[in-house]
C-alpha cells in the first residue's frame, strides 16, 4: 500500500476523533450546488509538544481522489464489487490539507459539486471510504489496527436528501439489524473516541427559509443558511436528529 494513503488515513483519524466536522452544502435554485466538508484539527495541533514538530515543514497540499485511487489500483481490484462502488462514488472528490505549526492550524477539506442533491452522501462516506481501502490492505499493520473494523465513523444509517418543489429534506434512516450485530466493544470505542467532537452542518439556499421542521435549527439573518450543531456522538448514535425538512 503507497505510504501517503496510510499517512492520510493516520492524519484523518487524529483529525475526526478530536475536532469540529463542519458541512457546507451549497444548494442552487435547480437542485445542483457544491458539497464541502472540514476537519478543524487546530486544537490536537495546540496540545501538541512543541519539540515533536520543530523539524516538520507547513503543509498546504490539493489532490484528487481520482488519482489516489489510480495509485492505488492494484489493491482496490482485490475489495468486492460493492466495496470497489462505494471507492468509485469519491472520483470526482477534491482534498486539501493544511498544517501550520506556528500558526497553529491543522486542516482538512474534501470538496465536490454535484448535478442534484440526490447524489449527496454522507460526509463521513468519503473518510470511511480511505479507511477501508487501508484496513483491507494493512489490517497487520499499527495503521490498520488504529482503525475500528466497522468504519471509522459509520453510524449505521442510510442518508438521502431530496430537493423538490419548494422543499428541501435529509433523512436519515436507521439500519436497525446492523444497529444489533455491532460489536459492543467497537461501539464503546466509537463512543469514547468521538466524545470530544463537533458535527456542525449548514444549508446554504439561493432563496430565504420558510420554515425548518428540526427544532434544533439555526437561520442566518437572511434566512437563506439553516445550520444544526451536535456532539459528535449524538451524530453516531442518533443520527436521526440531523433530519429536517425545509420549506422556502
Amino acid at each position: 500500500m503507497k505510504t501517503k494513503l496510510m499517512f492520510l488515513v493516520f492524519l484523518i483519524t487524529s483529525l475526526v476523533t478530536s475536532c469540529t466536522v463542519t458541512e457546507n452544502i451549497y444548494v442552487n435554485k435547480d437542485g445542483s450546488g457544491k458539497f464541502n466538508v472540514d476537519l478543524d484539527g487546530s486544537s490536537l495541533m495546540a496540545m501538541m509538544p512543541k519539540d515533536s514538530l520543530k523539524n516538520e515543514k507547513s503543509i498546504d497540499s490539493t489532490f484528487t481522489f481520482k488519482q489516489l485511487l489510480a495509485d492505488n489500483k492494484d489493491s482496490i481490484a482485490k475489495l468486492s464489487i460493492d466495496e470497489q462502488q462505494l471507492l468509485k462514488k469519491l472520483e470526482n472528490f477534491n482534498m486539501r490539507m493544511q498544517m501550520n505549526q506556528e500558526q497553529k492550524q491543522f486542516l482538512f477539506s474534501l470538496q465536490t459539486n454535484f448535478k442534484n442533491v440526490s447524489e449527496l452522501q454522507d460526509a463521513m462516506t468519503a473518510i470511511n471510504a480511505i479507511s477501508l481501502l487501508q484496513n483491507k490492505a494493512n489490517k497487520a499493520t499499527e495503521f490498520g489496527s488504529a482503525i475500528p473494523s466497522e468504519g471509522l465513523a459509520n453510524n449505521n444509517s442510510t442518508l438521502s436528501y431530496s430537493f423538490k418543489g419548494n422543499k428541501f429534506t435529509r433523512i436519515a434512516v436507521l439500519n436497525i439489524v446492523k444497529k444489533e450485530t455491532l460489536n459492543e466493544e467497537a461501539a464503546e470505542m466509537n463512543k469514547m473516541i468521538f466524545a470530544s467532537s463537533n458535527y456542525i452542518v449548514k444549508y446554504h439556499f439561493a432563496k430565504p427559509v420558510k420554515k425548518v421542521s428540526n427544532t434544533s435549527a439555526l437561520f442566518s439573518e437572511d434566512r437563506k443558511t439553516v445550520t444544526l450543531q451536535y456532539p459528535f456522538s449524538e451524530y453516531m448514535e442518533h443520527p436521526e436528529k440531523l433530519n429536517l425538512e425545509v420549506e422556502f
